[in-house]
């Protein structure tokens, strides 16, 4: 299967009592596959992976493979602060038939480079999938640095990083390090045609929920060595990339989905939901964007 340019970090919808919504899950993976999208993460940080219990992560990976099949790859999120609990969790995720595991920097606990390569390491060598490791240390308050990257890039299993520390300076130096064969992918909308200027593969998105086409449309232009056209694109999405941003997410994707008639549900506490001021402002955004009339 070709390498994904364009992947998705999906949403997980509820019903009105805030459960998971499986059969809605599934039908909002194969929207996105129909738009754009070239591979799903479930259960990332917009999936509210902090929130859900490993019954409902491991119902929602079967949930989005059932639908799916082998049409994209689904990747799912089983990296948590707790590497045994990660490891058993991968382990799960790998009977079901997902095409790979994302594993986010532990949390809270601070390790060091070298805990952070034992950690990598434990879980990728109990599993035969295929492991993206996610850097964001805005929600982590800790930073996986290229050099620790650059030594887990050697487990042949180890194969991308979704890299959101917002540093072109961080992403240079990755990619001065990393062999060819390891795929690195934003992990902030906004920075992805800087970051694919650099050698970048693509996106692990959120904005591809509501403008998925036109994200792969700009990153094929760039592809293409149309640069002024892939520019131009990034300028007109600019606005839905930063939008998305005006509270935590998912908090304004969730509300901006509902509003699209997408009925994703709400969101489970602590998130709350968005409030009046931001309701207006994200309908705006859309009206703006012509998704809205």
């Amino acid at each position: 299967m070709t390498v994904p340019r364009l992947l998705t970090a999906m949403v997980t919808p509820y019903d009105d009592q805030l459960q998971v919504d499986y059969a809605k899950a599934a039908k909002l993976a194969e929207y996105l596959a129909n738009n754009g999208t070239e591979g799903i993460v479930v259960s990332g940080t917009t999936g509210e992976s902090p929130v859900l219990s490993d019954e409902e992560k491991l119902k929602l990976f079967a949930a989005v493979k059932g639908k799916l099949g082998k049409r994209i790859p689904v990747w799912a999120g089983t990296g948590s602060n707790d590497t045994k609990h990660s490891l058993e969790l991968s382990k799960e995720a790998e009977k079901l038939g997902v095409d790979g595991v994302m594993l986010v920097c532990p949390y809270y606990n601070k390790p060091s480079q070298e805990g952070l390569y034992q950690h990598f390491k434990a879980i990728a060598g109990t599993v035969s999938l295929p492991v993206m490791l996610y850097n964001v240390p805005g929600r982590t308050s800790i930073n996986l640095l290229p050099e620790t990257v650059a030594r887990l890039a050697e487990i042949e299993n180890i194969v991308a990083i979704k890299e959101a520390s917002g540093s072109m300076d961080q992403v240079s130096t990755l990619m001065t390090l990393l062999p060819e064969d390891m795929t690195v992918y934003s992990g902030d909308d906004s920075l992805t045609l800087p970051m694919m200027a650099l050698g970048a593969r693509g996106v692990v998105s959120i904005a591809s929920h509501l403008v998925g086409n036109q994200i792969l449309a700009m990153i094929e232009a760039f592809n293409q060595g149309e640069v002024k056209s892939a520019a131009d694109l990034h300028k007109q999405l600019f606005p839905i990339f930063k939008g998305l941003f005006i509270t935590t997410n998912p908090v304004p994707l969730k509300e901006a989905l509902n509003q699209l008639g997408k009925n994703v549900g709400g969101l489970r506490l602590p998130l709350a939901e968005a409030s009046p001021t931001e309701k207006t402002f994200i309908q705006e955004l859309l009206i703006n964007a012509k998704l809205l009339p």
